[in-house]
């Protein structure tokens, strides 16, 4: 069995008792149910609710399970149930075009916890919220933010305020916005998109921006803790200190064992490296903090897993979205009339655009690219997150213009926004996949920057390619193949999933553009 881990804050007692994770609390019994591949899909047992106190349960699998006959599948079905939520029944009707099947899909994905079962990995929250869809039957970061701009176009402003609410929640309980509502992703969080559901809310005319200004400064120390104590060529966490000016953000995570909804195959992937078992691991949680879980982006051999290196990238995409935190702090308390802290704030925003144009721009390449801070080298891998700094509005017009045209000639397929580059990795967050949060940020800051001809093509092949597939199998999905016509994508560690959450909110969000056009 594996070596005792520390948890998040050292010790267990320090840390509240909604926060311990499914492997926290049955150990052993959590590890030989994922060795012994009981399910085909490690997030199912993480998921799974105990019957009983977990504790009789510990002590009843310690009791029975050297004895002989021992069926530790039958033991499961005995002592604990599956969360799985049914679809109400739900089905497609090939008669309905895309914006009726989304609007009608918003209650099937629409789930509340607020009378969640008791000892069960997932977080109450205190509002409804939409998941994803398939195996995601969680509420999720930066998911959620995508959904939004379908809830919006889809007049439901309801969900749209309490997805908002719950992520303010989520970040007074626990100090940040964790990757989703389960216990086990507490050690993590996401692209911090908070700022724009905020503003995504404010401009529907549902909230004040300003009532969510203690959120957003309890998130951004979050992202920012250590800072103070870094000197240049230091890292603490999340936070970067790359020169005496320059400061920008990782991803991290804050265990360094294996991923509890993918317990058998992170070990899987240590048992063929040579690597620290802990190292990995911790890469391994960083990258799906990204998001990008996984791709070739953060691989020193984009055909091995194992050799992820996500920890050591500063990213475009996190640091723009850091920078459109930092504007938004600075416009808030401006309007409190709080001008010190304003200015604090915009001197923050403007130092990270210093940062990312040092460490994150390549003039010699026209684009953004992650940048390896522990070897001092920018990535050789273009992928779509150099858009993020158009959507944020953090390029020059210089700037802008070189993206948009690496953008036509380099990352243009028939379907849309290419996500890399790298085709012989196997991973799911590279080509020829795409996925709609990016076709959505790069058509955006496109049309900020006034190349609205090459948004419109994005948009449109997107559009045919989503609508293609709907008419073929009444559905839409986690990720497509960029190719009219082509089978299901693949990659990854999971098969495909239906839902789906952000698919939805970003072509509803699309159609309604469309319509609006016209």
């Amino acid at each position: 069995m594996l070596d005792s881990f520390q948890t998040p804050s050292g010790s267990t007692d320090s840390i509240d008792e909604a926060a311990v994770t499914p492997h926290d609390r049955f150990g052993e019994l959590f590890e030989a149910v994922a060795l012994a591949h009981i399910f085909e899909d490690s997030k199912t047992f993480a998921d799974c609710i105990p019957r009983q106190p977990p504790e009789e349960i510990v002590e009843a699998y310690e009791q029975q399970r050297r004895q002989v006959g021992f069926d530790l599948a039958v033991f499961v079905s005995d002592h604990f149930y599956s969360d799985m939520i049914p679809g109400r029944g739900y089905e497609a009707r090939p008669e309905h075009d895309l914006v009726e099947h989304i609007d009608n899909l918003w209650p099937v994905l629409t789930r509340n916890s607020r009378q969640h079962p008791r000892w069960s990995s997932l977080l109450a929250l205190c509002h409804d919220y939409v998941v994803p869809g398939g195996r995601f039957r969680e509420y999720y970061y930066w998911d959620s933010y995508f959904t939004m701009l379908g809830l919006a176009a889809s007049g439901e402003n309801h969900l749209m305020c309490a997805v908002t609410d719950n992520c303010a929640d989520l970040i007074m309980r626990y100090g940040h916005m964790p990757n989703g509502n389960r216990t086990y992703y507490l050690s993590r969080s996401q692209l911090p998109l908070f700022s724009m559901m905020v503003e995504l809310t404010e401009r529907q005319g549902l909230r004040q921006a300003v009532d969510y200004l203690p959120q957003l400064e309890r998130e951004y120390a979050f992202w920012m803790d250590g800072e103070n104590t870094l000197k240049p060529g230091e890292s603490h966490r999340r936070c970067v200190r790359l020169d005496e000016d320059s400061r920008l953000n990782r991803h991290w995570d804050d265990r360094a064992t294996p991923r509890e909804e993918s317990f058998r195959e992170d070990l899987e992937i240590a048992a063929r490296s040579a690597r620290p078992a802990e190292a990995l691991f911790r890469n391994l949680r960083a990258g799906a903090e990204s998001g990008w879980d996984f791709s070739g982006r953060w691989l020193d051999d984009v055909t091995d897993l194992s050799t992820i290196r996500t920890t050591c990238f500063v990213t475009p995409e996190l640091n723009s979205l850091l920078f459109h935190l930092e504007q938004t702090l600075c416009r808030l308390h401006a309007a409190t009339g709080d001008d010190a802290r304003a200015g604090d704030f915009r001197r923050r925003s403007l130092r990270r655009q210093a940062a990312m144009d040092r460490y994150l721009w390549s003039d010699s390449r026209g684009a953004y690219y992650d940048y390896d801070f522990v070897r001092g080298q920018s990535s050789v891998h273009l992928t779509a997150g150099c858009v993020v700094p158009l959507f944020v509005g953090a390029a020059s017009d210089a700037q802008a213009e070189r993206v948009a045209n690496i953008i036509a000639n380099r990352l243009m397929t028939p379907g849309g926004l290419a996500t890399t580059e790298i085709t012989d990795s196997q991973q799911q967050w590279d080509h020829p996949n795409g996925w709609a949060p990016l076709q959505w940020m790069a058509i955006e800051g496109l049309r900020r920057y006034g190349f609205t001809e090459l948004a419109d093509t994005i948009a449109d092949r997107w559009l045919a390619l989503v609508e293609e597939l709907y008419s073929r199998e009444n559905k839409l999905v986690e990720k497509y193949v960029l190719y009219p016509g082509a089978d299901f994508a693949t990659g990854g560690e999971y098969p495909l999933q239906d839902g789906f959450g952000w698919t939805n909110g970003v072509t509803r969000a699309l159609l309604a553009q469309r319509a609006g056009h016209q």
